[in-house]
């Protein structure tokens, strides 16, 4: 529940030792509660000062000195959350933020809440709410595309082109309400022509956004791949070559690798969680099952598989167990140790895998590396390309409201063309509208609200 009246106070940097930890205070009160606490060098309290200034001082509580500080002083309406703004500059370790706080909600600060200062400027009318929501995805962008794509939102390339879907329905509506108002004045032919052409093309545009907001959730969230195959095959010497460091350890003693590795790595602008499994070999004991369990749920969950086997020697029954798992997984098959006298027979292992792709590797020589990326790449954006600043990184809830605009322009346009009545038409563009009124946050409930911003860290 936002409390308008109250001024929020937070660390709004990561605690521990740095140069520089920032307290921030935004509300009525945030400069009359560093009057009480900021001294600075000409002795002008915070509350004359001009905004977007910063001015070096110290704060001091019950005469005691706590920090060494600078004061920056960011007026309403011009500031990050249309309220008055101070961020009190401290140095960075742990101690001096957290007694800067306690000291700046002594003097009548609340603590913030979990997004608090972005969901005060959504209220306040700065940003809409695609905008806000884009915050966060700068904050976690994994990459430089994802990060393209979450300040494209941010400057409003995403709000902007729902507004413009918005008015084009309303414009619509209105159409159809006066037809309502008059029903002796019928929709002709020409008028019906229109109509049409104005539904199929906000449709069209509607759709767009819906593709782009496929390809938004890949940059957002990521891939997930995961790398299987029966133990001492070659796995761990693979993701260190594919990663770039020895983040697996790898010995000649089959089974080293017990519990799952995880590690992001960036191919072409796409953020993918590589993880390493437990190699596959008879269950022994209570931990060989807890790890091959492990293995079956990310499985489940898995967007691609490496699939890795032994070009040195023959198929195996953990191999056939494998192959049997991924029969339904987008898979890419890796003959591991081609540097090596090769056994494998690939008439068998074709009859094992079916169609899937396979590729020849060495992942001790490096070679193929570049291939496994490829095939990722091409996995995930079949034949696409991102750019950032056309990839909408929206979440789960403006995608179903642009699939829910969409079926109502598509139930209207089937309404026209089979010559319903007005009324029947009006219903779906209504519908329409206010799925693109939900995605700007015209018409979201306050519990909504706080789910959405509750996933921000406190202090943005």
């Amino acid at each position: 529940m936002l409390h308008k009246n109250e001024t929020i106070a937070a660390i709004s940097t990561p605690l521990g030792e740095g140069g520089i930890g920032i307290v921030r205070l935004s509300g009525d009160k945030a400069l009359k509660i560093a009057d009480k606490l900021f001294k600075g060098r000409n002795g002008t309290p915070p509350s004359k000062l001009s905004t977007y200034t910063i001015h070096y001082g110290h704060i001091i509580r019950n005469k005691e000195i706590l920090d060494e500080v600078i004061l920056s002083i960011m007026r309403k309406p011009k500031s990050y959350t249309r309220e008055d703004v101070v961020e009190i500059n401290c140095h960075g370790g742990i101690l001096p933020l957290r007694r800067t706080l306690e000291a700046v909600l002594e003097c009548g600060a609340r603590l913030a809440e979990p997004g608090e200062f972005t969901k005060r400027a959504f209220l306040n009318g700065r940003l809409d709410l695609t905008q806000a929501e884009a915050v966060i995805n700068i904050v976690e962008a994994k990459t430089e595309l994802a990060l393209k794509s979450a300040m494209s939102q941010l400057k409003g390339a995403f709000s902007d082109k729902v507004k413009e879907l918005k008015e084009e329905t309303l414009e619509l509506l209105t159409l159809i309400e006066a037809e309502l108002d008059f029903p002796e004045e019928k929709i002709d032919a020409t008028k019906k022509g229109k109509f049409i052409s104005k539904i199929k093309r906000i449709a069209s545009e509607t759709e767009r956004l819906i593709k782009q907001s496929r390809e938004g959730e890949i940059l957002r969230d990521g891939v997930l791949v995961l790398l299987i195959g029966k133990a001492n095959v070659g796995k761990s010497t693979l993701l260190n070559r594919i990663v770039g460091k020895e983040r697996a350890i790898v010995t000649d003693i089959p089974g080293t690798t017990r519990d799952l590795i995880e590690e992001w790595i960036n191919v072409s602008g796409i953020p993918v969680k590589l993880v390493d499994t437990a190699g596959f070999k008879k269950i022994e004991n209570i931990i060989d099952k807890e790890a091959r369990k492990k293995v079956e749920e990310y499985l489940a969950d898995a967007d691609l598989v490496l699939f890795m086997v032994d070009g040195t020697s023959g198929l195996t029954a953990e191999d056939k167990l494998i192959a049997d798992m991924i029969k339904d997984k987008k898979t890419l098959c890796l003959i591991n140790k081609v540097d090596l006298l090769e056994k494998i027979s690939k008439n068998k292992l074709r009859s094992l895998i079916g169609k899937k792709k396979i590729l020849e590797i060495s992942a001790l020589k490096g070679k193929g590396i570049d291939a496994i990326k490829k095939f990722i790449r091409d996995s995930v954006l079949e034949g696409e390309v991102l750019t950032g600043e056309s990839t909408i990184m929206v979440n789960a809830r403006s995608r179903e409201s642009l699939k829910d605009a969409h079926n109502g322009l598509l139930n209207s346009l089937e309404a026209v063309n089979k010559g319903l009545s007005e009324e029947f038409i009006a219903v779906d563009l209504k519908e329409t509208l206010n799925s693109f009124k939900k995605i700007l946050g015209e018409t979201v409930e306050e519990d909504i609200l706080d789910r959405i911003f509750e996933k921000f860290c406190i202090g943005k």
